[in-house]
């Protein structure tokens, strides 16, 4: 149909719906929409039909909305305002590559349309379809000349597809067009200064971009910002005796700042360890104060130099009562002559500082404060926490708070040992003890909450950030919604090593939704940026959203998902109800009737906890009423709910773990985990090619490592037993086995790699695992292999002997349950306070202990 032109009054309804749309009063914009649709010469009328619909999208009736604007667009097909209004409504669902079709159709019967334009080059930006984007500002120029966002936008478009020279150029046109006085402070124009000579310097125009700076020095407010690029310009010009005034006008800034003292070493370019040694001498006695000149050298340094200078660095931080001391000394940890010396040092403090309260007895200054010995405690236990000497380090933070007290520090440390030594339960306790003393302290509060979530107690660990949450809401909605991402990789961590899947699941997708969001967000500042002229931070936010699914928050979460759906692939969820018919069988009456009440008291729990859900929700559903009758906002299509249960039960959880995995295949490819997991998705979906190209991946970047052993062999018995392979595949195979693997069979391939690392744990037990998977009569030899635990052997960590001690209970290395008790009594000996290696009935012998014996009392009332 042709559009209907409407008459002058209906017309001036027809503005009316835009006005209203524009200002958000959706309920009047329906009014005129029905007065226009009532008159039946004009009930069809296209464009009044769509914005109807584009108004109750915004009210969030998608349904009828798709429809009306559907049938808006049959009506007049030939209308901008209906294609305009059909891509908005794709936009809302997300569905960007759709919108972009409608807008480029809107613009067929109006090319010139800002408006239109304007949304397309959005999408276009959000999308990163560059050359799209540069075409559209094109056109945006050409109409709008004067406007100051249609030369930056095209600017930008240029620098995105990394032709600087052409960008450089339109900035410099545009910047001349603007009058501003060389004293004038200008905000916006001196940002737009400083992108220019970022877009210099991108070039590899330095020479230029150092005249640039010096031009407009007086102009620019980020004096700092001057200063720091001059530094960096001179140097990569080679102007070394300038770049060195810099850097120590600099220093004198901020005598604090790593990068000045680096900069300063790239332009004195000292030829000796002494040359490099006085330019932080010459700095302490600039800044007698300054921390960053006494430790720097220490990385450098080395023997007695070393010695001295870190006595020095060590005395003033011990005087002063520094608590992160230790952490900046932790990089020097993968020194072992370091270490000793280090060691060597501070037990040499502790010993004077006790018989005289002096460093060193031979000291002739005045007495330290009794503090200073509480710091140099306090050193040593971390000393020794991290060299893994976990008794002794306790004897020190004891002795710590035995004289004081009230030092949360001191709790947070004895929490953390306590962690390493793997007993994450009394950490908790120690952590909750450091919390009580500080209540309104933020950090402590995250940090006990975070213990809590690694030992499973996730209720208690609600209840700890909910003294920070929003009152009225749930904890968990409010840290959702906060997107507190810790607290959320802890918790699917936490309900994943309680088999509650689901809850984990659950977890890493709102985790997953988080970064959609983040994503989504960017759409506020592609005109905002524009406007304000932050367009370093703009260029620097898309770079980031580009790789955003690289942050550890999204890795851990799509590693754990994935870990998740491999093992629901492998082990179905069954029914319960007869897996319990099953286990009830067995039982005697006496302990029938204990679990029946246990699962009354379960049952009865279960439900006290959803009505108070219901609650919840119901309260919160008033609320969000209230909240949408008050102030009508716009709200898009309302998101599914994420429900445990559903998600537990996918029928193809291999395609689930493909969408976390694609992101990581991408963005984190030099990870060698991502192509280890990307191998047991492709091995359990038979995708040969896949496997292959998973393998050879991880093979660049470790070829030893223990998991890709186990997948290599997996693979190369897979290939030859396969018998369906098409023979093109079956070639490459043939062919890429040779390559990896030379002539070897799988059997003395693996006997290779064990001979290979014969020293090292994690490879003796990769190696027995794949000689049990081989050949299962190795079982005996295999178990000998992995339960070794000589002084001579490398990489015996509390990790590693845990997941042996898993391998010998799971069965992997066969039915050896006598050689796992024999095996977790040797570990007990060598880690006394790990809980893995603690013997069978010690958790509860210590919860008596310690005064937890409300289930016992229950359990005998109910008998009675």
């Amino acid at each position: 149909m042709p559009t209907v032109t409407l008459p002058p009054k209906e017309n001036a309804l027809f503005k009316r719906i835009l006005r209203c749309y524009e200002h958000k009063q959706y309920r009047n914009g329906l009014k005129f929409c029905k007065q226009i649709l009532s008159n039946p010469k004009f009930a069809e009328h296209g464009e009044t039909l769509a914005m109807k619909g584009l108004t109750l999208n915004c009210l969030g009736k998608k349904e009828e909305a798709y429809d009306l604007v559907r049938r808006g667009l049959r009506n007049d097909l030939r209308s901008h305002v209906c294609w305009h209004v059909y891509g908005l409504l794709q936009r809302s669902d997300k569905k960007y590559d759709e919108a972009i079709k409608c807008y480029r159709n809107a613009l067929k019967w109006d090319k010139d349309n800002l408006q239109i334009l304007r949304d397309l080059s959005l999408l276009q930006i959000q999308m990163r379809d560059l050359e799209g984007y540069r075409e559209t500002r094109y056109q945006l120029l050409q109409l709008r000349p004067a406007q100051r966002a249609s030369w930056i936008g095209y600017a930008i478009a240029y620098h995105l597809l990394e032709d600087y020279e052409m960008a450089a150029k339109i900035i410099e046109e545009f910047r001349k067009t603007q009058q501003t006085s060389p004293d004038k402070v200008d905000y916006e124009y001196s940002e737009l200064l400083l992108y220019q000579n970022q877009v210099l310097r991108e070039a590899g125009l330095h020479k230029e971009a150092l005249e640039h700076l010096s031009n407009y020095e007086k102009q620019i407010c980020d004096k700092l910002a001057v200063e720091e690029t001059r530094g960096e310009l001179l140097l990569k010009l080679e102007r070394l005796d300038e770049a060195t005034e810099v850097y120590r006008r600099l220093q004198e800034r901020n005598p604090e700042n790593w990068s000045y003292y680096h900069g300063l070493e790239k332009a004195l370019k000292p030829n000796s360890v002494e040359e490099r040694h006085k330019i932080y001498e010459e700095a302490w006695e600039k800044f007698p104060k300054g921390l960053v000149p006494r430790r720097l050298p220490l990385t450098f340094l080395s023997g007695e130099k070393f010695r001295e200078c870190l006595d020095r660095y060590l005395r003033m931080n011990f005087s002063k009562g520094c608590p992160p001391v230790f952490t900046t000394l932790k990089s020097l940890y993968n020194d072992k002559e370091k270490v000793a010396i280090i060691e060597e040092l501070v037990v040499g403090y502790e010993t004077s500082l006790k018989s005289c309260r002096m460093f060193n007895q031979n000291d002739d200054g005045k007495e330290e404060p009794p503090t200073t010995l509480l710091w140099v405690q306090y050193f040593l236990a971390q000393h020794y926490d991290m060299i893994g000497q976990q008794t002794l380090s306790l004897e020190y933070i004891n002795a710590a708070i035995e004289s004081t007290p009230t030092l949360i520090e001191l709790f947070l440390i004895k929490a953390k040992i306590y962690k390493h030594a793997g007993n994450i339960r009394e950490a908790a306790q120690w952590m909750d003890e450091a919390q009580a003393l500080d209540t309104a302290d933020r950090f402590i509060n995250s940090k006990c909450a975070k213990y809590m979530l690694k030992a499973g107690m996730i209720k208690e660990a609600e209840e700890m950030c909910s003294k920070f949450t929003r009152e009225g809401a749930s904890a968990v909605e409010n840290l959702n919604e906060m997107q507190c991402m810790w607290f959320q990789t802890e918790c699917a961590l936490a309900y994943k090593s309680m088999n509650k899947f689901g809850e984990a699941l659950k977890k890493c997708h709102e985790i997953e939704r988080h970064f959609v969001e983040i994503t989504d967000d960017q759409f506020d500042f592609h005109t905002y940026c524009m406007r304000k002229m932050t367009l370093r931070s703009y260029v620097d936010l898309l770079k980031l959203e580009d790789v955003l699914r690289m942050h550890p928050f999204y890795y851990k979460a799509a590693v754990t998902a994935i870990q998740i759906y491999l093992s629901l692939h492998d082990n179905p969820l069954t029914d319960d109800s007869k897996e319990l018919q099953a286990d009830t069988a067995n039982l005697s009456d006496k302990e029938l009737k204990k679990l029946r009440n246990k699962q009354r008291r379960a049952q009865k729990k279960a439900q006290l906890e959803e009505e108070k859900k219901n609650a919840e929700k119901e309260k919160q559903l008033k609320n969000q009423k209230k909240k949408k009758e008050d102030d009508d906002e716009e709200i898009g299509g309302p998101k599914e709910e994420l429900i445990p249960d559903k998600l537990v039960k996918v029928e193809n959880p291999l395609e689930e773990a493909v969408k976390f995995l694609m992101p990581l295949k991408h963005l984190v490819k030099d990870k060698i985990d991502t192509h280890l997991l990307a191998f047991e998705i492709y091995f359990r979906k038979e995708k040969y090619l896949l496997m292959l190209q998973s393998v050879k991946r991880a093979l660049a970047i470790d070829p030893d490592h223990p998991w890709l052993h186990q997948c290599l062999v997996r693979f190369f018995k897979g290939v030859s037993e396969s018998k369906e392979l098409p023979e093109v595949v079956r070639t490459v195979l043939k062919q890429e086995i040779t390559r990896l693997f030379g002539d070897s069979n799988a059997k003395s391939f693996n006997q290779a790699y064990l001979t290979k690392h014969s020293n090292s744990i994690p490879h003796r037990l990769a190696a027995a695992k794949m000689m049990v998977y081989l050949d299962s009569s190795t079982e005996t030899k295999a178990a000998e292999l992995a339960t070794a635990l000589d002084e001579s052997l490398e990489n015996r960590t509390i990790q590693i002997c845990t997941e042996v001690l898993e391998c010998l209970r799971s069965g992997v290395l066969g039915d050896c349950k006598e050689r796992a008790e024999t095996y977790r009594a040797e570990c007990h000996k060598l880690y006394p306070y790990t809980l893995a290696f603690t013997p069978p009935g010690y958790e509860e012998n210590t919860k008596i202990a310690n005064g937890d014996v409300s289930t016992e009392t229950e359990e005998l009332a109910n008998e009675m």
